[in-house]
C-alpha cells in the first residue's frame, strides 16, 4: 500500500474505495477521534494568558486510533479527506495530531460529491488543512464547553437537576419562549368581512366604501359591517373595471440545508433530523445502475451556488427532456441571502442529473426515494423557465359600495412541469366593462384576530436563519436537543415550550442577558467567520468572553437566590396544623404541607383545591374498579380507583412511537415514562425485552452495526452505541 485516504465514515470509506485503484487504502476514522475530556473541564489557562485545550482520546476512539497508526506508518502518502467545512477541517486536523503527523504536512483533499470524476481530481488538486478553519471550529467547541459546563450546574443548583444551558441552545429557546409569551399575552380584536355573491357564480368581496377603500380591520363591529350591507342590497352594480396582466411565478432557487429541512418537513412531513440522515445515506453513497455513488452533493451548506458542469448538463436534459421552451436564454445564477454563508461551496443537488426519479426508485428505500425526488426536482427546476399566468381583476361598482373578484389562469407551466401544480384555475365569466351584473347576496361574517402562530420545527429553523443563529451543521441537533432536555414538547408537529423552560428562560435574561440575545449569539457566529478568515485572534475573542462571563457566574452563585427553595406562607395545614409551603414544580407553583410525606396535603396557589381524580368510563383490568384520571409529577394518567388495594396505574394517552423498529425483534418501540423517568422499549414486551434510558436514533453503530442512540452527558450530547457502547459526537 502507498496511499492512504482518511475520512470520516465508513459508509463514505466504501463508495470512495470503489472508484480507486489496488494502490489506495480507504479508512474511516468515525467521526472525531479526539476531543475534550468527558469528566473534567478540559480547558486551561497558561501563564500567558492563552487558553489550552486538554484533548484526549475517548476509549471507544483507541482501537481505531491504533489501527490508523499502523497503516499511516505503512503509507508512502497519507490525504486527509473528512468533509469540506470547519468541522471536518477540524476532524482532519484532530486525525493528524493523533497519528503523530504534523497536520500541515498532510495533503487534504475535498470533494463535494463522492462520484469517481470528484474524487480523480480532489486527488490531482490537494492543498492542506486550513488551520484557520481549525481555529474557528475550536473556539466554537472551547465557548460552548465554557457555557455548558460552567452555567449548567448553576442552573441545575438554582432551579432544578438535569438542566443545560447552551450557546446556541439558550437563545433558541427564547424565541420560543417568547413566542409563547406574545400568545399568552395576545388580546383578540373583532373585525367584520363582506363577502358577495354576482350572478350566482362570482364570488367577490368589499372593496371600498363611499370612496374609502376598506382592509381587514375597516369594520370592527356588527354595527358598521350592518350599514354596508344594509346599502348595498339596495344598490345596482355594475362592471366598472377590467384589467387583465400577465405574470410570472419565479423559479425557485436550488436547495441548501435549511430550506432543505423546511420542504422537507411541510412536503414529506420529516422532522429535521430524519431529513439530515437521509440525505446523509444519499451523499454517502447508494448502489446504482453504475456502481456505488454518492447521489447528491454535500448536504450542510448555506450556498446556493452551483458547479458549471452541473448548470450544463441540467440544461442538456431540459432540452432533450422538456423542449427549448422550457429552457432560459441564460443559465440561472442564485445568490445565498443567509447571513454570513460559508460553511460549503455549493448548493445541494444530484450529483447525476440522468439519474432520474424514475432510476432511483429501483435502488432507493421510501423514505430515500422521497428526499432524492425533492432535491432532483428542485434542481431541474432552479434551470428552467418561469410559469405563466393571466390574471384578471374586476370591479363591481354601486352607488356607495365596490366590490372586487380576481381570477388566474396558467398560461404555460414553466418550472412547474417537474415541481407539479397542485392549484387550480380560477376562471372568471366572460364580462364587458359597464355591463350591469345582479347580486345574488351579501353576507357580513364575524372574525377575531388570531395569536402569532407557535413555531414548528420548519419555521424555527427559519427563524433561526434568518438571525443569523448557528450554522448549518447545528440547525438540526438544537432542535432535537431542546426536545430531548424537555425544554419543549411537539404537540401536532407545534413547539410548545415547558413550564421549565420559562424559569430557565427568566434567570438567564436577568443574569446571562447575552447568552439568550439572539443578536449576541449571530454576531458570535460572524466572529467565528472572521476567525476562519484570519481576522479576528481566536484567543482574544475566548479570553474576551471568559473573563466578564465567569465574573457572572460567580456573582451568580452568591446573588441568584433558589427557584425550588420552599417558601413559608404563613398558613397552617388544614389537615394536620403543620407549616404549608410554597414549591415550585416542574408544571408550576403550588401549596403543600412541610409535614410531608405523612401529610400530603396539596393546594393550587391561588387557593383552589388540587384537582380531583376525574372519572371515566374505562374499568380496572386488574380488579374490575373504575378508573380515574389523576395528575401526576409526569402529568396525568389513569389510575384504580381502589388504590391503594389496587396499583394497577397506565398512561392516558398512548405512548408516543418512534419511527425507528426495535433492533431486537423489529416491533415498535416507544417511548415511555417510569420511576426514574423517560425510557424507550419494545411494545412488545414481556416478550421482547429490549430497553434503552436514551432515545434510539436512526443510525447504526459503525463498529458492530447495532442501533445507536442519542445520550445526554455533562460535556454535550453523544450517539452511543446500545450493544458496544462505541461513542460518536452528535453532528454539529
Amino acid at each position: 500500500m502507498s496511499n492512504l485516504i482518511i475520512v470520516e465514515s465508513p459508509a463514505k470509506a466504501r463508495t470512495i474505495s470503489n472508484f480507486l485503484g489496488k494502490g489506495y487504502k480507504v479508512v474511516a476514522s468515525k467521526g472525531h477521534i479526539r476531543d475534550l475530556p468527558k469528566s473534567t473541564f478540559g480547558i486551561t489557562i497558561d501563564d500567558d494568558g492563552k487558553f489550552v485545550p486538554k484533548y484526549s482520546i475517548p476509549k471507544e476512539a483507541s482501537a481505531t486510533v491504533k489501527e490508523l497508526k499502523k497503516l499511516a506508518k505503512a503509507a508512502d502518502t497519507i490525504y486527509i479527506a473528512t468533509d469540506e467545512d470547519r468541522e471536518g477541517e477540524a476532524i482532519g486536523y484532530h486525525i493528524a495530531m493523533a497519528i503523530g503527523k504534523e497536520p500541515t504536512s498532510l495533503p487534504r483533499i475535498v470533494f463535494h460529491e463522492i462520484t469517481k470524476s470528484a474524487i480523480a481530481h480532489a486527488l490531482e488538486n490537494p492543498r492542506t488543512l486550513d488551520m484557520e478553519s481549525v481555529d474557528a471550529q475550536q473556539t466554537r467547541r472551547l465557548l460552548d464547553r465554557i457555557v455548558g459546563y460552567k452555567l449548567s450546574p448553576l442552573l441545575a443548583n438554582k432551579i432544578q437537576k438535569g438542566l443545560s444551558a447552551g450557546r446556541v441552545q439558550s437563545s433558541t429557546l427564547k424565541i420560543v419562549v417568547d413566542r409563547e409569551r406574545e400568545i399568552k399575552a395576545f388580546k383578540p380584536e373583532e373585525y367584520w368581512t363582506i363577502d358577495a355573491l354576482f350572478e350566482n357564480v362570482i364570488a367577490s368581496s368589499i372593496y371600498s366604501y363611499e370612496g374609502k377603500k376598506i382592509d381587514k380591520m375597516t369594520l370592527q363591529n356588527e354595527e358598521q359591517a350592518s350599514l354596508i350591507v344594509d346599502s348595498a342590497n339596495t344598490e345596482r352594480f355594475t362592471v366598472t373595471s377590467i384589467e387583465t396582466a400577465k405574470r410570472k411565478s419565479k423559479t425557485p432557487p436550488p436547495f441548501m440545508t435549511s430550506t432543505l429541512q423546511q420542504a422537507a418537513s411541510t412536503q414529506l412531513g420529516f422532522s429535521p433530523k430524519k431529513t439530515m440522515m437521509v440525505a446523509q445515506k444519499l451523499y454517502e453513497g447508494v448502489k446504482t445502475d453504475t456502481g456505488t455513488m454518492g447521489l447528491i452533493t454535500y448536504m450542510r451548506t448555506d450556498s446556493l451556488n452551483l458547479a458549471k458542469e452541473a448548470v450544463s448538463d441540467a440544461r442538456d436534459f431540459i432540452s432533450v427532456t422538456y423542449g427549448d421552451r422550457y429552457l432560459p436564454a441564460k443559465p440561472k445564477v442564485y445568490a445565498s441571502k443567509s447571513k454570513g454563508a460559508q460553511e460549503a461551496h455549493e448548493a445541494i443537488r444530484p450529483t447525476r442529473v440522468d439519474f432520474t426519479s424514475e432510476m432511483a426508485a429501483q435502488y432507493l428505500g421510501a423514505d430515500e426515494l422521497k428526499l432524492y425526488r425533492l432535491i432532483y426536482s428542485r434542481f431541474l427546476a432552479c434551470q428552467m423557465t418561469e410559469a405563466e399566468f393571466e390574471t384578471q381583476t374586476i370591479l363591481f361598482g354601486g352607488e356607495r359600495s365596490v366590490f372586487k373578484t380576481t381570477g388566474r389562469k396558467m398560461l404555460f407551466d414553466g418550472f412547474y412541469r417537474v415541481t407539479g401544480y397542485h392549484e387550480k384555475d380560477r376562471l372568471l365569466p366572460e364580462l364587458t366593462q359597464g355591463q350591469a351584473v345582479d347580486v345574488t347576496k351579501i353576507d357580513a361574517e364575524q372574525h377575531f384576530t388570531e395569536p402569532p402562530a407557535r413555531y414548528n420545527e420548519a419555521s424555527l429553523i427559519k427563524k433561526l436563519e434568518s438571525l443569523g443563529i448557528g450554522r448549518p451543521s447545528t440547525y438540526a441537533p438544537t432542535v432535537t436537543i431542546l426536545q430531548t432536555r424537555q425544554y419543549i414538547e411537539l404537540e401536532k408537529k407545534r413547539i410548545h415550550p415547558t413550564e421549565i423552560a420559562f424559569t430557565v428562560i427568566e434567570l438567564l435574561e436577568k443574569h446571562f442577558s447575552e447568552i439568550v440575545d439572539s443578536g449576541f449569539t449571530s454576531s458570535m457566529e460572524e466572529t467565528l467567520d472572521k476567525i476562519a478568515e484570519g481576522k479576528e485572534d481566536w484567543q482574544k475573542v475566548l479570553a474576551e468572553f471568559y473573563t466578564p462571563f465567569m465574573e457572572k457566574i460567580a456573582k451568580g452563585k452568591e446573588e441568584i437566590k433558589s427557584l425550588k427553595v420552599a417558601i413559608p406562607t404563613g398558613e397552617d395545614c388544614p389537615q394536620c396544623g403543620s407549616e404549608l409551603l410554597r414549591r415550585k414544580g416542574r408544571y408550576g407553583e403550588f401549596i403543600a404541607c412541610s409535614n410531608f410525606p405523612k401529610c400530603k396535603y396539596t393546594r393550587n396557589v391561588d387557593g383552589t383545591e388540587a384537582e380531583q381524580p376525574e372519572a371515566t368510563d374505562e374499568v380496572c383490568d386488574k380488579c374490575g374498579s373504575p378508573m380515574v384520571i389523576k395528575n401526576g409529577r409526569r402529568g396525568k394518567f389513569l389510575a384504580c380507583s381502589a388504590y391503594p388495594k389496587c396499583k394497577n396505574a397506565k398512561p392516558l394517552v398512548a405512548p408516543r412511537e418512534l419511527t425507528i423498529p426495535c433492533p431486537e425483534c423489529g416491533g415498535k418501540l416507544q417511548e415511555r415514562q417510569g420511576r426514574r423517568g423517560t425510557f424507550f422499549g419494545c411494545a412488545n414486551y414481556p416478550k421482547c425485552k429490549f430497553i434503552a434510558n436514551f432515545e434510539p436514533v436512526d443510525k447504526k453503530c459503525p463498529e458492530c452495526g447495532y442501533q445507536m442512540g442519542i445520550k445526554h452527558l455533562k460535556e454535550g450530547d453523544a450517539y452511543v452505541c446500545f450493544k458496544c457502547k462505541h461513542k460518536m459526537e452528535v453532528e454539529g
